[in-house]
């Protein structure tokens, strides 16, 4: 098969490549084959073509619908340890469709605001606990904001022992692909061999076994006792019915659970944590951003809600974040249904393309000095979706992307509303492989001032005048 040029390494080198430090190898690649390339770093070495240009991504983007391109499930097999069999990655055509359909309603329009509240108390009684003049770890705290948003949110779960048991089992399955080395587990299928309790991957198993079996006695929980009421995402879902009027599956919840569980958690704490970094580590940034949150006033919390979703440079921040480091490197691939020409050159059905949504983002045409963070970029321009994807894009976009920006925008509003923050150290942090996504290295903050509106919660705790507002 005729497939663009790549590195001529052995493909076990290039897969270790890939897995130790994927944004060498892609920059690399990039500077010597240009807009497009081919790795052999899929399972079992399978070769795949990596595309940066958005030309070439509109083509395949909006052709990825069973006419040049198709978008099948079975090739992501990758993520099915972690997600299961039955979510919407790991379906195709009109399964694939289905599933959509029933998925996408709750995480839009007023749905999605009605979590607006769950979003900012979580992240104040997160924030409580930052003790001034004490370092924290920034990642695991919004690890612990993105998850109990997810239980919350998706789950309609609070305190009791089943969501703390949740908690921990995800907490360490997550832990046991975080690092290049352990992600080793997913990218070699040979090394997916239980061993007992004591092997990595048999640990693996039990604890998905033991979080699979939690999520199997909630929903039972819920369809022993169903309650209109309840506004939870698991809620919607059960309710939902496709077109020819029939519900999902159990297994088919579970596993949509557990898709949502570690997409939502994973990668809104990993951008959070960029986030908080970039603000902090540019002054500048931090003075527009306050100043434009300085705007809002003392505004009821619904009214100030909406116009902060309108904030044009807190979404200039947020939408830099993900761009300079997007937290999926790669779209989920497609595959050739029938002979296409790209590039003058032709592929034959059965070749493997994946959007290189990294190289892309650091693409020196679209974005002048793509390493330096400028959210001036989106206010100076609009981007097409074949130029900024952090969400991926076609038939596979991410369905949570609307959840994702509105989360990130009111967790940071909240925290620099209430708090002063500065990094521990000034250190360039670096981005790095977490199991089969991006994350930056260790960032650690530090609490130097309480602003206003945390001193009148906690007056008003002690009994005083309760006073809200974002500044």
């Amino acid at each position: 098969m005729s497939l663009p040029q790549g590195p001529k390494a052995l493909p076990l080198v290039q897969l270790l490549q890939w897995i130790a430090n994927p944004f060498a190898l892609m920059e690399s690649c990039a500077q010597r084959y240009g807009d497009w390339f081919t790795l052999k770093v899929g399972l079992n070495y399978r070769p795949i073509v990596y595309v940066s240009s958005p030309q070439l991504l509109q083509e395949i983007l909006t052709n990825d619908t069973y006419k040049q391109f198709d978008a099948p499930g079975e090739i992501n097999r990758i993520f099915a340890p972690l997600l299961g069999d039955y979510g919407v990655i790991m379906q195709s055509g009109d399964r694939h469709r289905r599933e959509r359909q029933l998925m996408v309603p709750p995480f839009h329009g007023d749905r999605m605001k009605a979590y607006g509240e769950i979003i900012t108390e979580i992240t104040k009684q997160v924030i409580r606990q930052w003790k001034p003049s004490q370092s924290f770890s920034v990642r695991e705290s919004m690890q612990a904001i993105s998850f109990n948003v997810i239980l919350q949110a998706v789950f309609g779960l609070r305190e009791g022992e089943r969501y703390r048991q949740i908690e921990q089992l995800l907490y360490n399955m997550l832990e046991l692909t975080n690092s290049p080395l352990k992600a080793s587990l997913l990218f070699f299928p040979i090394l997916q061999k239980d061993l007992g309790a004591w092997s990595p991957w048999g640990n693996f198993l039990r604890q998905k076994q033991q979080l699979n079996r939690l999520l199997d006695e909630e929903i039972e929980a819920r369809r022993a006792n169903p309650d209109p009421n309840r506004t939870d995402i698991l809620s919607l879902l059960m309710a939902a019915r496709d077109e020819a009027g029939e519900p999902m599956k159990d297994e088919e919840l579970r596993d949509e659970l557990m898709t949502l569980l570690v997409a939502g958690h994973e990668t809104t704490a990993t951008a959070l944590t960029w986030a908080l970094y970039w603000i902090h580590k540019l002054p500048e940034v931090r003075q527009k951003l306050l100043a434009e949150l300085d705007t809002l006033g003392d505004t009821p919390d619904q009214s100030a809600q909406n116009m902060l979703m309108r904030l044009p440079y807190l979404n200039a921040v947020c939408s830099e974040t993900l761009r300079i480091y997007p937290v999926g490197m790669l779209t989920f691939p497609r595959v050739v249904r029938s002979p296409v020409t790209l590039l003058g050159q032709q592929l034959d059905p059965g070749a493997v393309l994946v959007g290189c949504i990294y190289l892309t983002h650091q693409r020196e045409d679209i974005y002048p000095e793509p390493k330096q963070f400028k959210p001036e970029r989106f206010l100076e321009r609009q981007f097409s979706p074949y130029e900024y994807l952090p969400f991926g894009g076609g038939v596979r976009r991410c369905i949570g992307a609307a959840f994702a920006m509105f989360e990130m925008k009111l967790v940071l509003a909240t925290i620099l509303s209430n708090l002063e923050l500065s990094l521990v150290n000034s250190r360039p942090v670096q981005p790095v492989r977490r199991g089969l996504v991006s994350a930056p290295t260790q960032v650690e903050m530090v609490v130097t001032r309480e602003n206003r509106v945390r001193g009148a919660e906690e007056a008003e705790e002690a009994g005083g005048e309760k006073r809200v507002a974002y500044r």
